[in-house]
């Protein structure tokens, strides 16, 4: 007997046996069970994630001899014709290679007829957004209308290519792609059913690889059994596919996260030398800090979605390392150095400098921290000042009015001063002459000295006075953070 891979050994029978739509498959066994059953269905999606197998499984359930039931038996001679792909009353077309309106003018010759020995004569028209025009309109008024006994199902990849006329018609379903932890569990139940020994990790890669489709999965299990055999690690996984190891993905986040330039650097170029792709590389990194930004925002159960525990404990880890804002910042580093990665002249330099320019904004504070500090300072300030001042009602309003943020003192008119001649950059012979010709530094200072004497305090800049996020008045807090340092600014 000819040997059968295991995307078609373990395609799914039933509703559910389905991973990762149960969106779709609690809608359609609702509809089977309140005899609600629809003319037309759309599903759409990306490749490899049941979208042909759900339009099986609805035929089955629909023309089972059992039927409609939710629970085809699978055992019956529809059952077995419609897995087979050989039953007369459900037509699978491929529409990429058919068409032509003649080819759509076939199928409604045989609308025509009843069905021979089913319930239902079902159109399965995969990839249907690849029918010309001409095909969609002949396709319409049979489409709305057509007889009691029979049912469209439709499949594509690219939806926003069917024409809105054929949509209406249709009940339409929007197929997601398959979360990495559904990927894993059921990639371990077929390996345990297989007799196949493979580690935790070796799995995680391949679901990672595959891009969230389970067909893409078991094929590459398939040929990862085929060149090692029944024992696989995580290490023959990226071997094969060039991918990246977990590891490595979490401790070059952990290194951004951290501001450690030398060890990007360092995991950067082993990573080159050994010929990983920089492109994917960098998508999954994205993809590890979009699952952080999720982890802070939303907390475990929602992050649980879509990584496995030991990816969970990783995330609970770097969450402290960085604030939300920049995670968001890096994201967004990480998607503009995404689409800049195919016009490269050298990918790897682009690679280094986008995780430096990272790893320099997440250890970068913000204005909105120093300010919130500088709030915090001068709170702290008022409160000691009131403290050791003297008790009783006279003094409690003395304390009032000097806690109280004081006006802007009048600034006086600028000092007359002659005008200089102008020098010509020529007669500059020696830098003390430059120095001579710029104007005097301190008849520009006008202001209060402080009190310890050194010199005249920051002008006041009179302008609408600016608001940060968080509704503190920029000019207040800094003329505070002026009072409180003797108008000198340390850094």
């Amino acid at each position: 007997m000819a040997y059968e891979v295991l995307a078609r050994k373990w395609r799914p029978k039933t509703f559910d046996d389905v991973v990762g739509q149960g969106h779709v498959t609690r809608t359609l066994a609702n509809a089977i069970e309140q005899d609600r059953i629809a003319h037309a269905y759309l599903f759409i999606g990306p490749r490899g994630i049941g979208k042909t197998t759900l339009s099986r499984i609805l035929a089955m359930a629909l023309n089972c001899e059992q039927g409609p039931t939710t629970h085809p038996c699978g055992v019956c001679d529809n059952c077995k014709g419609i897995a087979a792909g050989a039953d007369m009353d459900v037509v699978e077309l491929d529409a990429a290679s058919n068409n032509k309106v003649e080819d759509i003018h076939g199928v409604l010759d045989q609308v025509q007829f009843a069905p021979t020995h089913s319930r239902f004569k079902v159109f399965i028209l995969d990839e249907v957004h690849m029918l010309s025009n001409a095909a969609f309109n002949a396709l319409l008024k049979t489409l709305e209308e057509p007889p009691p006994y029979v049912k469209f199902i439709f499949a594509t990849t690219e939806g926003d290519k069917v024409l809105p006329t054929i949509v209406s018609r249709c009940q339409r379903f929007d197929l997601r792609r398959i979360s990495t932890g559904d990927i894993v569990r059921r990639l371990r139940f077929i390996c345990n059913a297989e007799g196949i020994a493979v580690t935790d990790d070796a799995l995680l890669a391949i679901a990672r690889g595959s891009n969230g489709g389970l067909r893409d999965a078991l094929s590459a299990l398939d040929q990862l059994i085929a060149f090692k055999g029944t024992d696989l690690g995580e290490a023959d996984v990226l071997a094969v596919f060039g991918l990246v190891s977990r590891e490595a993905l979490e401790g070059l986040a952990e290194c951004v996260l951290k501001g450690d330039v030398p060890g990007i650097l360092r995991t950067v170029a082993a990573l080159d030398e050994s010929g990983k792709d920089m492109r994917r590389l960098t998508a999954e990194l994205l993809w590890h800090f979009r699952n952080l930004l999720v982890f802070q925002q939303a907390g475990a159960e929602l992050a649980r979605q879509d990584v496995t525990e030991e990816q969970l404990a990783v995330l609970e880890a770097q969450s402290a390392l960085a604030q939300p804002q920049r995670i968001i910042e890096i994201s967004g580093m990480l998607s503009e150095m995404e689409g800049r990665l195919r016009a490269a002249l050298s990918v790897r330099t682009l690679v280094e400098m986008t995780l430096i320019r990272c790893a320099r904004a997440a250890k970068t504070v913000s204005l909105d921290e120093v300010l919130r500090r500088l709030t915090a300072l001068r709170d702290q300030t008022i409160r000691r000042l009131a403290a050791a001042a003297p008790k009783g009602p006279a003094a409690a309003d003395a304390a009032l009015q000097r806690a109280a943020p004081q006006p802007p003192p009048a600034r006086p008119a600028a000092p007359q001063s002659l005008p200089r001649p102008a020098i010509a950059p020529d007669d500059l012979e020696s830098e003390e002459d430059e120095e001579e010709a710029l104007p005097d530094c301190d008849a520009l200072c006008v202001g209060e000295p402080d009190q310890a004497g050194e010199g005249p305090a920051a002008p006041t800049v009179s302008a609408e006075p600016l608001k940060t996020s968080d509704g503190q008045y920029v000019d207040e807090i800094i003329n505070h953070a002026l009072r409180l340092f003797g108008g000198r600014v340390v850094v």
